[in-house]
C-alpha cells in the first residue's frame, strides 16, 4: 500500500514559482550580498568604504554583487555628477525589509563560530557523521 508525503518548505505553497523563490533564496543567502546588506544597514556609502568595509571582497566581487542587488531593487546607486565622480550605494524599503533577517544571521554565525569550527574539526578527524564511519 503506497503512502502519501506531506511535503513541506517554502516552495510548498507555490509550485509555479519554485525555481524563482530558490533563485531569490540563492542571491539573499550568498555571503557577499549578506555583508553587503549588513553593511549598509548604517546608511549610504561610496562604493570605497563599502569595500574597505567589507575584509576579503574583490572589487569584481563587489560590483558584481552591487549591479546584481540592483536589479533585484534591494539597492540603489546615486552617481553625483562631480568631479571625480562620487557614487552612493543605499539599501531600498525592500532592502532594508530584509535586513533584520541578514544581522539575525550574521548575529548568529558571531555567536556560533567557535562551536562550528570545533564540531567541523572533529568531524575531520573522526568521521563522526559520514555514512559507513
Amino acid at each position: 500500500m503506497a503512502t502519501s508525503r506531506t511535503l513541506s518548505g517554502p516552495c510548498q505553497g507555490w509550485p509555479a514559482e519554485s525555481a524563482f523563490i530558490r533563485e531569490v533564496l540563492d542571491r539573499i543567502g550568498d555571503k557577499w550580498t549578506m555583508l553587503v546588506i549588513s553593511t549598509l544597514v548604517n546608511g549610504p556609502l561610496r562604493y570605497s568604504d563599502l569595500q574597505a568595509s567589507i575584509p576579503g571582497i574583490s572589487q569584481r566581487m563587489l560590483t558584481v554583487t552591487l549591479k546584481s542587488l540592483e536589479r533585484d531593487g534591494l539597492v540603489t546607486r546615486t552617481a553625483f555628477p562631480e568631479v571625480p565622480p562620487r557614487v552612493v550605494y543605499e539599501l531600498t524599503d525592500l532592502g532594508r525589509s530584509l535586513s533584520d533577517a541578514v544581522l539575525t544571521m550574521a548575529t548568529w554565525a558571531a555567536t556560533h563560530h567557535e562551536e562550528v569550527a570545533r564540531n567541523r574539526e572533529v568531524h575531520d578527524v573522526t568521521g563522526v557523521g559520514r555514512k559507513g564511519a
